[in-house]
């Protein structure tokens, strides 16, 4: 039987050169450098190979007799201690991704189909806000349905909208890093889910002015102020504030204004823009903010950059009005389905729905702008003091 721990601690230290057995194959290797090493040789399908252990000076003898014995085992089994390593090895680097790297990572990846390359923050922010605080240092792949349960669960009722985008977001995260060859729970978040259960808070619509209520308030926007005459632009075309804030002077031709498809909700990633006609009363209120022009922004702010949401909302709230100035396509869709007999297809596109199936838009070359021209005529006849008439919008 051949003799095993043969070295000892006090000789480690003064070794002299050349290759030391302490038995069961492990050395203490002295080169000219006097700088030890450990390295342990085994023999693999007839062949002798050597295999690296450390440097005596980090690794202790107890510590390379241990890991010697690890590694024999492994050559016991019929295995190849030193590709073992090397797997082990990129396991636990692809382990110890954290969470907030590859959030980050995957926010990169979808710049591209967000807003401003996703300057505003919005898509990040719910995770930036409620995820990365408490998860963020944590290996993505050691991330399981009870943390994602944990985290979530102080918001799922109380924020159940923010709660809800935080979810969506970290599930593309864990799909992100999956495609990156990391070992993830891609069913974590729908588990997570299940756990947390159904949401008790009740989705609540924004305020909106019944349209009945709307040629009064169009009337107090008596100034040819920016902020009055973004409101009433807003009210004539029915588009949503986003896509009339970053209005540009090069939009308009005439009686269209089209609007790219990057600044519309649902077209992000496309290049179908969209056209908005616009009445004889959306014509001269263009013309009229084009005097406040600057930069090209056809609704700049005082400073610099565009007016600001929170500007048209401000003016409503000072004005001691509950509604808000998303609410004015609820005020003409319920115009449109009220007092006239335009078609579903043709109302839902005033507002910049998308209608019908892929197979049905495919076939459907029509935008409707005329019919959408003669509707938005007439509701600015209404909004503008003119007695309301039923439209007739021939098949």
């Amino acid at each position: 039987m051949r003799v095993r721990y043969k070295l000892t601690s006090a000789f480690v230290k003064s070794a002299p050169l050349g290759k030391h057995s302490d038995g069961g194959g492990l050395y203490l290797y002295v080169r000219n450098n006097r700088n030890p090493s450990w390295i342990l040789r085994f023999t693999l399908h007839g062949r002798r190979h050597e295999m690296g252990l450390g440097e005596a000076a980090k690794v202790t003898l107890k510590a390379a007799r241990a890991e010697a014995e690890r590694w024999n085992a492994v050559v016991a089994a019929g295995g190849d201690p030193i590709r073992e390593r090397e797997r082990l090895k990129h396991e636990a680097q692809r382990n110890m991704h954290i969470l907030s790297d590859v959030a980050r990572d995957a926010f990169e990846s979808r710049k591209a189909e967000l807003k401003g390359d996703g300057s505003a923050g919005r898509w990040f922010s719910p995770l930036e806000l409620h995820v990365l605080p408490k998860l963020g240092r944590t290996p993505v792949a050691q991330i399981d349905q009870r943390d994602i349960r944990d985290t979530l669960t102080p918001i799922w009722h109380d924020k159940a909208e923010t709660a809800r985008k935080a979810m969506n977001r970290l599930r593309i995260v864990m799909r992100h890093a999956a495609a990156l060859g990391l070992e993830v729970d891609l069913q974590a978040c729908d588990k997570a889910r299940a756990l947390l259960g159904t949401q008790r808070h009740m989705a609540s619509h924004i305020p909106a002015m019944r349209w009945a209520e709307v040629p009064a308030f169009y009337a107090s926007l008596n100034t040819p102020t920016v902020t009055h005459l973004a409101l009433r632009l807003l009210i004539l075309t029915g588009v949503r504030s986003g896509s009339l804030r970053t209005a540009r002077l090069d939009q308009f031709k005439g009686d269209t204004w089209t609007i790219p498809a990057d600044s519309m909700k649902g077209r992000k990633g496309t290049t179908t823009n969209f056209r908005v006609p616009l009445s004889m009363e959306a014509q001269n209120v263009v013309h009229e903010a084009a005097r406040n022009a600057r930069d090209g922004n056809l609704f700049p702010s005082v400073r610099k950059g565009i007016i600001s949401d929170m500007t048209l909302s401000q003016h409503m709230k000072r004005a001691g009005l509950e509604a808000r100035p998303h609410g004015f396509r609820s005020s003409l869709r319920d115009w449109l389905a009220e007092t006239t007999n335009a078609r579903h297809e043709v109302a839902e596109t005033i507002l910049g729905h998308t209608v019908g199936s892929s197979v049905e838009r495919a076939y459907r070359r029509t935008d409707f702008l005329e019919p959408r021209r003669e509707l938005l005529e007439r509701w600015a006849q209404y909004v503008t003091g003119s007695p309301a008439q039923i439209v007739k919008i021939s098949a």
